[in-house]
């Protein structure tokens, strides 16, 4: 969710409906640095009440709860269900101590799934961490069979007979052969299989790769960062800042290659909590699939040491996390939670930026608030395109359009034209989260000034004082200034997931979103409902790439969600309310222009056959609109392999689900 939860957002609006008429008004028409101060006063009545509510959310670690997966997921392994007893022993590892014997046991449990799973290098890697976290010396011999037997079907055969060694000595150690009866019989067996490997063996071949395409030539710009060089930065009164192609673009070329500013991982949804409830989850949410730190897809999480929430793909995923922010974020998770996806992007921001660079911008703006607010003010001298981007708001010095946190705090948060209950509820919540910064002792953690020594572990008391310090008021007045921004500048990062099981080799998919992040040079792109890119993601990184040919000087358009394939123009302009403009783009004023019949010219059109240009026309010959290609056709003709094609593909999808694939 990306505001915070409905019983946060009624209390707000309950509180904003009883302020005094006079007060209101002052709110309303506040700066954001007054808006902060006025917050810290209006708070205190409901400061208890979030702390209710935040106890919903629950982050902390659990022993029994950890017990309880471990058991969930030893009834699913027997019942050969190993994808699902994976998940639950994850989930049961990130609710242990670490350092305990039962955390070690979860891990060698995992390393068990894994196994039949067939991912044998991930399997060693849990076998490893079992034994990092002190596994039972009795149960040894259990994890060095189910070792051993990985690295032979990994072909890694001296480790493979070193380990059986060492489990052989092992067993004979111990007086009590017969409980060992089992693992003998397994250890022969590894035994007769390592010496067939070895007398198998043969050298080992260079790998060959598949036959691959040649790689794209990337030019990046030298005034944009990640952004490609047949691209230029502008700016005028009516578009703001935005990009325009300064060569001519070709259908596929990529434009923007950016890492995402930050990122936070959404949630999911998960089982509501009542005031005293326990309950346990079994199912899986994007917070238990994906990496907290790179949003790649987890297989065997490695569980944060202090929280029960984050997880990360790999140890290294997990410290640069604790270093970079999260030994602020982990002991206020079921707060951040309660508040929502904006205002935990809002405060991941000012970490990464560090506060020193957030205090610069901040007290950058008070001098010149009034340009900040309207950009075209100090911009009216890049009005065109010999004028450089020197002067454009989020440009350095050198005049180049960095990725970086002065580019995402240029970004408009459009102070005045929130709502001023929206604005208020989003006031209190950061005014909420800053104080509580303040309470838990992380304020030197947030002003960068804890010593690595100090990072160990999360603080769990500091000021009790109602007052926020000067410094935390300036991180409050710039996690304001972002969590509004979010509703105009926010990119959601969106993954492909299946809907149900499917039907043989017939699978639905849909986009979904899996977090919400800022990318200060992909929120230079200006919205159109039929635009002429595309955006995909790895990871945090974005790629966006030309959808169809862009002439030299023509403007390089995004869609923000509402497209015209997918909806009717009045469900558009409604949906585009939330970003403050009036969407003009050819569709919208092709819809609305009265007269035309409902959408032909733009839902019923076609793609040239030679250049895969759009083909323009009313009547029954379409040419077109690349004027360098000027092929025509008919649209009688062109309807008629459309109706061709999509009787093709339903008679290819039903062959897929009665199992003909190979005729489909």
């Amino acid at each position: 969710m990306a505001l915070p939860v409905a019983e946060w957002q009624a209390r707000s609006a309950r509180l904003w409906a009883a302020l005094d008429p006079a007060l209101r008004e002052r709110l309303a028409a506040a700066s954001l640095h007054d808006a902060v101060r006025l917050g810290c006063d209006l708070l205190r009545e409901e400061e208890a009440a979030l702390v209710r509510l935040s106890h919903r959310a629950r982050t902390d670690k659990e022993p029994e709860a950890a017990s309880w997966y471990r058991e969930q997921g030893n009834r699913e392994f027997k019942r050969g269900q190993y994808q699902a007893a994976l998940r639950l022993y994850s989930k049961a590892a990130s609710h242990q101590l670490p350092g305990s014997p039962e955390v070690s046991v979860c891990f060698a449990n995992r390393s068990a799934a894994l196994l039949h799973l067939g991912h044998f290098e991930v399997c060693l890697e849990d076998i490893g961490r079992a034994e990092s976290h002190g596994y039972p010396d009795r149960l040894l011999p259990k994890v060095l069979l189910r070792k051993a037997e990985c690295l032979l079907c990994l072909e890694r055969l001296q480790e493979a007979q070193d380990i059986l060694r060492v489990l052989e000595s092992k067993i004979a150690l111990d007086g009590v052969m017969t409980t060992h009866l089992t693992r003998l019989k397994k250890l022969n067996q590894l035994k007769v299989k390592l010496g067939e490997k070895e007398r198998c063996s043969e050298p080992a071949q260079e790998a060959r790769g598949g036959i691959q395409g040649e790689p794209e030539i990337w030019e990046e710009n030298s005034r944009i960062s990640g952004a490609s060089s047949s691209l230029s930065l502008r700016f005028d009164a009516e578009r703001g800042r935005h990009l325009v192609a300064s060569q001519d673009i070709v259908p596929g070329q990529s434009l923007v290659k950016e890492e995402a500013f930050v990122s936070v991982l959404c949630p999911g949804e998960s089982l509501p909590l009542q005031d005293g409830d326990t309950a346990w989850d079994t199912r899986a949410t994007s917070a238990d699939l994906y990496c907290h730190r790179c949003l790649r897809q987890l297989l065997a999480s490695v569980p944060c040491q202090g929280c029960s929430y984050a997880k990360y793909c790999s140890q290294d995923c997990a410290d640069r996390a604790w270093q970079q922010y999260h030994r602020t974020e982990c002991s206020l998770g079921a707060l951040l939670l309660t508040l929502g996806v904006f205002c935990h992007v809002a405060l991941r921001t000012v970490l990464l930026a560090g506060f020193a660079e957030v205090s610069r911008l901040v007290e950058w703006s008070h001098r010149g608030d009034k340009n900040l607010q309207n950009p075209e003010a100090r911009c009216k001298s890049v009005s065109d395109a010999g004028a450089g981007s020197r002067g454009i708001p989020g440009c350095g010095s050198n005049g180049r359009y960095q990725s970086s946190y002065q580019a995402l705090f240029h970004l408009l948060p459009h102070t005045e034209q929130h709502s001023p209950e929206h604005k208020f509820l989003c006031t209190l919540s950061v005014v909420a989260l800053c104080k509580q910064l303040q309470a838990a002792g992380l304020e030197a953690a947030v002003l960068n000034q804890e010593s690595p020594q100090q990072w160990s572990k999360p603080k769990s008391c500091g000021k009790t004082s109602d007052e926020l310090s000067p410094e935390l008021k300036t991180v409050a007045e710039a996690m304001l200034r972002h969590v509004l921004q979010l509703q105009c500048n926010a990119q959601a990062i969106t993954v492909m997931q299946e809907l149900g099981p499917g039907d043989g080799a017939v699978v639905d998919k849909k986009p979904v979103r899996l977090a919400t992040a800022f990318f200060p040079v992909l929120s230079l792109l200006n919205h159109s409902c039929c635009p002429n890119t595309s955006v995909s993601f790895s990871g945090t990184a974005a790629t966006v790439r030309a959808s169809q040919p862009i002439s030299s000087g023509q403007e390089v358009l995004h869609c923000y969600g509402p497209h015209w394939c997918r909806m009717r123009v009045a469900e558009r302009q409604q949906l585009l309310t939330q970003y403050f403009f009036k969407c003009r783009c050819r569709a919208c004023l092709e819809e609305l222009e009265p007269g035309v019949k409902s959408v032909v010219s733009i839902r019923n059109s076609f793609c040239c056959p030679k250049c895969q240009a759009q083909m323009q026309g009313e009547e029954d010959t379409l040419c077109c609109s690349n004027e360098a290609c000027a092929t025509s056709a008919s649209r009688e003709h062109l309807s008629g392999r459309l109706q061709d094609l999509q009787q093709q593909i339903k008679k290819a999808l039903d062959l897929l689900r009665v199992g003909k694939a190979g005729k489909a």
